[in-house]
């Protein structure tokens, strides 16, 4: 049986997610001291980062699965593609 694989694009970010929430929590003073500015700040600049971290590392996945696809292909399939380009470049030439 095959196991599931949790995909990094989805749990670094979750876990530095809720990393953020305890953080934010434990730094709800800031907002009783008036510093609501800096508080929501931090916050939302993390934020930006986690989205940004989170769509970098699903195309760093997406082009690594597409390496490893293109890496383990069989004669046929090799066949099939070079027939097929062989086939636009004589459409071209016409």
């Amino acid at each position: 049986m095959k196991q599931k694989k949790f995909k990094s694009s989805i749990v670094i970010p979750s876990v530095l997610f809720i990393y953020l929430a305890v953080m934010a929590y434990l730094g709800r003073g800031m907002l009783a001291t008036g510093e609501s500015l800096k508080y929501y700040g931090v916050i939302a600049c993390t934020i930006v980062i986690l989205v940004v971290l989170h769509f970098s590392l699903k195309k760093k996945e997406r082009l690594r699965e597409q390496r490893n696809l293109d890496k383990y292909t069989t004669y046929k399939q090799d066949e099939t593609k070079m027939s097929e380009t062989n086939d636009k470049t004589s459409d071209s030439d016409k």
